[in-house]
């Protein structure tokens, strides 16, 4: 049993950075990183919609969380404004979701599993779940790869070049809306975002190509989840927080090697 376990989060952890690593790298070179904050802290409220509506948890989560990255993007051009929208949204959004499952009277259930996240905790439809929702964002970033690193470079090249720099963001979107729903339970709403950026931002240093950067961070990431599950059962530690504290040690090295160049 305890290798069962062991091996569904293994198996779940690694599904995700397939979605997290190139998904990640456009999150940081486009710094949205308050947008991913955005759409992760309103898994909450999805967690709470879900249980109000006896819907499945991944749906109600899917649901609010592209319902909050449309708004949000919809926001992005707005300068500084935006940025305080999107600081009323993030934290909003959790604290409507906390105090929602207060009114649910017949709603037991620790939210600190889905703040934080437990890995350990995955049943094999989780698994199933995780590999295809990351597999669905993988496509589609490969599919609009070329449009994606076109409008992010420059976006008046990317209008010159026939690419809509419109539709690469509505793709970025609905890829970062999906990734939230697969990692409510890994590492949790709240440790969403740094497994979105810290795996990118420690394989930045060693990356010359974007491509390169996209591929370093999926294994960046996917060794963090191996350290941090590992660190989790032998010193008895959340799991989900391990795996981005051995995200946070990559990243460190990572300054390390860029300091000594």
């Amino acid at each position: 049993m305890f290798d069962e376990f062991l091996l569904r989060a293994l198996l779940a952890g690694l599904g995700l950075t397939l979605a997290t690593g190139p998904l990640g790298s456009f999150v940081v070179w486009r710094r949205m990183a308050y947008f991913g904050d955005a759409t992760s802290h309103a898994a909450i409220l999805g967690v709470a919609l879900s249980f109000a509506f006896h819907l499945p948890l991944y749906l109600g989560i899917l649901a609010v969380a592209l319902s909050v990255a449309l708004t949000v993007a919809s926001l992005s051009g707005r300068g500084h404004q935006a940025d305080t929208l999107l600081g009323v949204m993030a934290h909003s959004a959790l604290a409507l979701g906390l105090v929602s499952v207060s009114f649910l009277p017949s709603v037991r259930v620790d939210l600190s599993a889905y703040l934080f996240g437990d890995i350990l905790t995955v049943g094999w439809s989780d698994v199933v779940w995780v590999w295809a929702g990351s597999g669905a964002v993988l496509g589609l970033l490969l599919w609009r790869w070329n449009g994606l690193v076109t409008a992010t470079v420059n976006e008046e090249l990317a209008q010159a070049s026939g690419v809509n720099p419109g539709r690469e963001r509505l793709a970025l979107t609905l890829a970062l809306g999906l990734t939230v729903a697969l990692s409510i339970k890994i590492v949790g709403a709240l440790l969403i975002a740094a497994m979105l950026i810290i795996p990118p931002a420690a394989a930045r240093a060693f990356a010359a190509t974007p491509e390169r950067m996209a591929v370093l961070a999926t294994l960046s990431g996917a060794f963090a989840v191996i350290a941090g599950l590992g660190a989790s059962l032998r010193f008895d530690t959340p799991a989900g927080p391990s795996v981005v504290v051995a995200a946070f040690c990559l990243f460190l090295l990572s300054a390390l090697r860029r300091s000594r160049v």
